[in-house]
C-alpha cells in the first residue's frame, strides 16, 4: 500500500522588529527635519521682510528731511534753486499745492479783530506702502505747535500720520512770528510784528511712484503790511494760526501808552515751487 504524499507546509519566516523600526526612525527624522527647515525658512523670510520695510522706511524719511533741508536752503532767496532726488522706496510721492489750508488772525480781547492771512500753502505728503507703523505722530523735525514766536524755532512741521489708508510722511511750514518795539508815534507806542510764511501753492501737483528728481526754487518773497490803531491801553496781543483745521494761539506783549498803541502786523511769505526735475 503505497503512501499519500503529504503536501509541503510553507515556512513562516519570522519578522524582525529592528529591520521595521529603522526604515521608521529614517521617516521620522526626514519628517522632522523638513519641518524644521520649513520653519526657518518662513522666519528667515519673515525676518527679511521686516528687515527690508524698516530700511525703506528710514530710506523715505531721510528723503523728506533732505526736501525739507532743501527748501529751507533756498526760502526767502529769490532765484536760488536746488534739485534733490526722492529714491524708489515703494510709496507714493505726491506735491499738493491746493491743499494745507493757513488762517492767521490777531486779537486784542477788545475791539480789535482781524484776519491778516487766509490761504492754502501747500503740502508734501510720501504715501508709505505699508498698512502700519510704529512712528505713526512721531515728529522728524519741528512739533505740533501751528506757530511760534520763539527764536530759532523751525517752521518745519515733518510728521509720520495715518492716511486714508496708508501711513503717511506729511511735510508743511508753520508761521514764525517776532515782534519788537520802535519808538512812540503821537503818544502811542509803536510795535512791530513779523509773522514768516513758507508759501508752496505754486508747485506743480505731482503724484508718482519711483525714483523723482524735484526741483526745490524760491520764486519771490512778498511783504504786505497792516497798521491797527488801538486808541486805549493793552499789554498783550493773541496771536491765532489755523493750519488744516487746527488751531494753535500765542500770545506776544504789547507797549502801549494811556493814549494807546500802534501795531504793525508784517506778513512776509517766501513762494517756494517745487516740481519734477527734467534733468
Amino acid at each position: 500500500m503505497k503512501k499519500t504524499p503529504s503536501t509541503p507546509k510553507l515556512t513562516k519566516f519570522p519578522r524582525s522588529r529592528r529591520a521595521l523600526a529603522i526604515p521608521l526612525t529614517f521617516l521620522i527624522l526626514f519628517v522632522s527635519t523638513l519641518g524644521l527647515i520649513s520653519i526657518t525658512y518662513f522666519f528667515a523670510v519673515q525676518k527679511v521682510s521686516a528687515e527690508s520695510q524698516t530700511l525703506r522706511i528710514a530710506t523715505a524719511k531721510q528723503d523728506l528731511l533732505d526736501l525739507d533741508q532743501s527748501v529751507m536752503s533756498v526760502v526767502w532767496q529769490p532765484g536760488s534753486a536746488r534739485i534733490v532726488e526722492i529714491s524708489d522706496s515703494g510709496g507714493k510721492i505726491n506735491i499738493q499745492p491746493l491743499t494745507g489750508s493757513l488762517t492767521i488772525s490777531v486779537s486784542d480781547k477788545q475791539d480789535l479783530s482781524q484776519t491778516v492771512y487766509n490761504q492754502t500753502t501747500g503740502q508734501v505728503v510720501y504715501e508709505l506702502p505699508y498698512s502700519d507703523s510704529p512712528d505713526t505722530g512721531l515728529f522728524l523735525r519741528g512739533d505740533s505747535r501751528t506757530i511760534s514766536n520763539q527764536s530759532g524755532s523751525p517752521s518745519t512741521q515733518l510728521c509720520i500720520e495715518n492716511g486714508v489708508e496708508h501711513p503717511e510722511i506729511q511735510l508743511r511750514y508753520r508761521p514764525v512770528l517776532s515782534y519788537i518795539v520802535a519808538g512812540t508815534e503821537e503818544g502811542k507806542i509803536v510795535n512791530n510784528l513779523r509773522i514768516y510764511v513758507i508759501n508752496m501753492n505754486k508747485s506743480d501737483v505731482v503724484a508718482l511712484f519711483g525714483k523723482i528728481p524735484l526741483r526745490i526754487s524760491c520764486e519771490s518773497t512778498q511783504i504786505t503790511t497792516s497798521t491797527y490803531t488801538v486808541p486805549y491801553s493793552i499789554d498783550a496781543l493773541s496771536i491765532t494760526s489755523v493750519m488744516n483745521g487746527i488751531s494753535g494761539q500765542t500770545v506776544i506783549p504789547i507797549s502801549s501808552t494811556t493814549e494807546g498803541a500802534i501795531i504793525n502786523v508784517e506778513i512776509v511769505q517766501s513762494n517756494i515751487k517745487i516740481e519734477r526735475s527734467l534733468m
